[in-house]
């Protein structure tokens, strides 16, 4: 008897966790769908794995084309919500508190969005996994914005993995992870921020996007895992 392959759709698929997630779960032998904004970038994305994912451009902010991708899509069992945002770093006291509507807009929103239109279509013995970050998790002086805008996050998976029952619901936070979002840094700066935490995190480095690609393929594989936070921060929560 031939076993069905299983499909997976990362939203954000295009670089660093989602791409890094991808190459895990066609690993794993299943069938992928990589999304992204930018068209050139999906492309290159998709050569970077053999072209041996689907890939499909579409703005995830827009809920008309989320809407019309999950349409032409058709069934599907397994959705990754690794759409990001870089809003909402600062000190607290001069912090632009409009920067925490934009982070909500940019990543919180598409994630939200995106699964509410994947519904019809999901196979309700599947999963969801949300991308949030440790920063909801830590008390460190600088992250209160972005904080609250990945604290969203972790507060809706529990609600929602009762809701959505059966469908398995969970999210992961990353720590400090070596990928294109640190890319508004230049390298000195990024090398020397990227030293400071390893040297706080008890494992003695940073993570690579492969750390957390593990994390998340776990949550996809394991049917007997829903409404968790699967924090993949090396231990940096316990000692910032």
């Amino acid at each position: 008897m031939t076993e069905t392959i299983q499909h997976a759709v990362i939203i954000g698929g295009s670089s660093g966790i989602g791409l890094a997630t991808a190459r895990k779960l066609l690993g794993l032998g299943m069938k992928v769908t990589i999304t992204g904004r930018n068209q050139d970038k999906l492309n290159s994305a998709w050569k970077s794995i053999g072209g041996a994912a689907e890939k499909a451009a579409f703005d995830a902010s827009k809920p008309d084309e989320v809407g019309s991708f999950f349409e032409r899509l058709g069934p599907f069992d397994h959705l990754v919500l690794a759409a990001s945002g870089g809003k909402g770093l600062g000190p607290f006291h001069t912090l632009d508190l409009t920067d925490i509507g934009s982070g909500v807009d940019e990543k919180v929103r598409p994630q939200l969005s995106c699964l509410q239109a994947a519904l019809p279509t999901l196979n309700k013995g599947g999963s969801v996994t949300f991308i949030s970050a440790v920063s909801a998790q830590l008390a460190m002086p600088g992250v209160a914005g972005i904080a609250a805008i990945n604290g969203m996050l972790l507060t809706v998976v529990p609600i929602l993995a009762v809701e959505l029952k059966p469908l398995r619901v969970n999210v992961v936070a990353p720590g400090v992870i070596d990928t294109p979002w640190w890319d508004f840094l230049a390298e000195e700066q990024r090398r020397a921020i990227f030293a400071d935490y390893a040297g706080k995190t008890p494992v003695g480095r940073i993570g690579r996007a492969e750390d957390v690609a593990d994390a998340i393929a776990f949550l996809v594989s394991n049917g007997f895992m829903t409404g968790q936070v699967l924090t993949c921060d090396g231990g940096l929560r316990f000692a910032a």
